[in-house]
C-alpha cells in the first residue's frame, strides 16, 4: 500500500521537503538560504526589500517580512506564486543530491504538507486544503526522475 508521506517541520523525518529546511540554492550569483527566503522575496519588486529578506538569518524572519501587508506586494503575485514556488523547489532539489535522492526515494507516494496553518500550500490540517507544496514536490520528483532516465 502506498501510504502518504506527511511533512511540515524542517527537523522531522521528511523535513527536507519543508521550505524552511536549511537547504537553499543559488540563483545566478545570489545565494538563498532556504526556499522560504526566495519565495518571500519574490513577492516584492523593490530590490531593497528583496535584499532585506535574502539577508535574514532564519526562514521564519524572511516569512515575517514577506507576510507584512504594509509592504507593497507586487500586483501579479497571485498569478505567479505557484511558478515562483515551483522554480525554487526545483532549484533546491536539483542543487542538493541528498535532497534529490530522498525525494526520488518516495516513489509514487503522495506528499502532503500537513498543517492547520495553511490551506493553500498545505492540507489545512484536516485534508481539505489544496496541498500545493506537496503537489509541486511531486511534480519536481517526476521531473527529476525523467531527467535521470
Amino acid at each position: 500500500m502506498n501510504t502518504p508521506i506527511y511533512f511540515y517541520r524542517a527537523n522531522d523525518e521528511y523535513g527536507i521537503f519543508s521550505n524552511f529546511h536549511r537547504y537553499g540554492f543559488w540563483e545566478g550569483k545570489t545565494r538563498w538560504r532556504t526556499v522560504e527566503h526566495y519565495f518571500q522575496a519574490q513577492k516584492f519588486l523593490d530590490p531593497a526589500i528583496q535584499r532585506q529578506i535574502q539577508r535574514c538569518f532564519k526562514a521564519s524572519e524572511a516569512a515575517e517580512i514577506g507576510r507584512n501587508r504594509k509592504l507593497p506586494l507586487r500586483k501579479d503575485w497571485e498569478s505567479i506564486k505557484n511558478e515562483v514556488m515551483r522554480h525554487a523547489v526545483l532549484q533546491k532539489f536539483s542543487q542538493h543530491e541528498e535532497a534529490s535522492a530522498l525525494l526520488l526515494s518516495t516513489g509514487d507516494r503522495l506528499l502532503i504538507e500537513h498543517t492547520s496553518k495553511d490551506a493553500y500550500w498545505g492540507d489545512g490540517g484536516d485534508g481539505s486544503g489544496k496541498n500545493m507544496l506537496g503537489t509541486i514536490l511531486m511534480e519536481v520528483r517526476e521531473h527529476l526522475r525523467t531527467e535521470r532516465m
